[in-house]
């Protein structure tokens, strides 16, 4: 008789900016996620962010009190495990902080306020459950738009990898209310919002224009919204896909409109029926910049992303290492960008990885941090872009400023301080970024960046010689053995100037050994 898989109850809690939402789900070992409820409710987070860039006191107390109530709930099912989140409208709030810590006293949510890229990789992971086309996108390539209520997001692929993101500060609620003074001054504030998104997009329009895409994906926006309105007024007939021709005819027909004839026409909640018109100028100008004849409206969203994220973490799915392979590629794409040696980032990346695996019992870090070695690995070099001499200080501040997706900003500081230290400096008290970690994070850098500074030795004339490394513990040495057929007085130079730092943190003393 063949066992039942075991469930687990968990919840997703989205703290959005426009909307409370919460989805309580079964999960299995197998991947499988059932959903059980779905709730939501309209908050005024994002308003009072966007307009006053604090959130009032009486929209906090709203947010306590229907969080609560997903409480009351997830005690229903006797839920352990969840997941919740806030974005834009907490995370720029200025009283951001205190707001987090009412909703933690009051409810005993602990809620991770995630930034733009850890979000992206959240919703992609809903994206590829809920679409099964996407992976048929893949190699010809696909844009998705995804409209938050602070602002959007243009993730294009190509040749079956992430080629690069956008995101800028022009969401749907944001637009809405930066522009709200000039809604009564004019006749057509339409055309108001169109002129204020092509200032924010005008310098992606070329890029995404000469890539000839020619599927695109919509989130966010309150798209599902849009979509059941064009079905239900006959303007499309599928309810996961809205073609150029229906979106534009849904344009021209609440363009005139006031929010109050909208939720009067469309039955729509005042949250919905504020954001609507912004929602469909926004996909529509995507829309015009690619040869899609539509968009694809996929049943994916951040709670969704959540609940498969947490079925990843819980069960160790194959699908988490699909992702983390999609953040290298973006990571590659990047570090191109900034005219990178190719094949020595490539053989530094090799070798570091390779002392990291063999050296575990000396360093007992995780698998994210070999993660977050690898990435620094292949972005060590970027500073070289802007300075040779000090290129290590460029890198770091390079680093900084990117958004890669799923690196939350902790590990990007992290990411960013380990390449700084690839070459002759060693963290010091003195250095800023570094001694703003705390201890476990100190030690954490140290750690990986020892490993980065040896592995950047041993190509140090960027001639890949090492063709093969062999790490052993001997009492209290570390022997690398290392597999050549080239002269590496060089190498064996440049290494022994990097032992003392190595042993310092690791506690193991390196040994060069040459096997010909």
């Amino acid at each position: 008789m063949t066992k039942k898989p075991r469930t687990e109850s968990v919840a997703s809690i989205d703290v959005g900016s426009n909307f409370l939402r919460m989805l309580i789900a079964e999960i299995t070992p197998t991947g499988q996620i059932t959903l059980l409820e779905d709730l939501w409710k309209p908050t005024n987070i994002g308003r009072d962010t966007f307009t006053l860039h604090r959130i009032e006191l009486e929209s906090i107390r709203e947010t306590c009190q229907t969080l609560q109530g997903f409480v009351r709930l997830m005690e229903d099912y006797k839920i352990k495990r969840y997941r919740a989140v806030a974005t834009s409208g907490l995370r720029e709030a200025e009283n951001g902080e205190y707001v987090l810590e009412q909703i933690r006293l009051q409810t005993g949510l602990e809620v991770e306020v995630v930034n733009t890229s850890q979000e992206r990789f959240i919703i992609y992971k809903a994206l590829r459950d809920s679409l099964p086309e996407v992976k048929s996108f893949r190699d010809p390539g696909f844009m998705v738009v995804n409209i938050g209520m602070g602002g959007l997001e243009a993730s294009v692929y190509s040749q079956g990898h992430l080629r690069f993101t956008e995101y800028m500060k022009a969401g749907s609620l944001r637009l809405r209310q930066v522009l709200s003074d000039l809604e009564h001054t004019t006749l057509d504030f339409p055309s108001i919002i169109e002129e204020f998104l092509e200032s924010k997009i005008y310098t992606l329009k070329p890029e995404i224009t000469s890539l000839k895409i020619k599927h695109v994906i919509g989130m966010g926006g309150e798209l599902s919204a849009i979509s059941s309105i064009c079905l239900n007024q006959g303007l499309s007939e599928q309810e996961d896909f809205i073609d150029k021709k229906a979106l534009r005819r849904l344009y021209n027909g609440i363009r005139k409109l006031t929010t109050e004839q909208i939720i009067d026409k469309y039955e729509l909640h005042r949250n919905e029926a504020d954001i609507l018109l912004p929602s469909v100028i926004i996909f529509n100008k995507f829309l015009d910049m690619t040869l899609a004849e539509g968009l694809y409206v996929p049943n994916a969203s951040l709670r969704h992303g959540l609940l498969a994220e947490m079925v990843d973490e819980r069960f160790e799915t194959s699908r988490k290492h699909d992702f983390q392979s999609d953040i290298i590629s973006s990571v590659w794409f990047l570090a191109h960008r900034f005219g990178i040696d190719s094949p020595h980032v490539q053989k530094v990346v090799e070798i570091a990885l390779a002392i990291f695996d063999q050296t575990h019992q000396v360093h007992r870090l995780s698998p994210r941090d070999r993660f977050m070695l690898e990435v620094s690995a292949i972005l060590h070099d970027v500073g070289h872009f802007l300075n040779s001499n000090e290129h290590q200080l460029y890198s770091e501040q390079i680093i900084c400023s990117s958004d890669i997706m799923g690196l939350s900003n902790l590990e990007l500081e992290i990411v960013a301080s380990v390449a700084r230290y690839h070459s002759e400096e060693i963290p010091l008290p003195s250095h800023p970024l570094y001694s703003s970690f705390d201890y476990n994070n100190k030690i954490r850098v140290s750690k990986l960046a020892a490993i980065l500074k040896l592995a950047e030795t041993l190509d140090i004339s960027h001639r890949q010689k090492i063709q093969k490394i062999e790490i052993a513990r001997h009492k209290g040495d570390l022997v690398f053995t290392l597999t050549t057929r080239d002269n590496t007085l060089l190498e064996e130079w440049s290494f022994s100037g990097h032992l003392n730092f190595f042993e310092e943190v690791m506690g193991y003393r390196p040994v060069f050994k040459r096997r010909r």
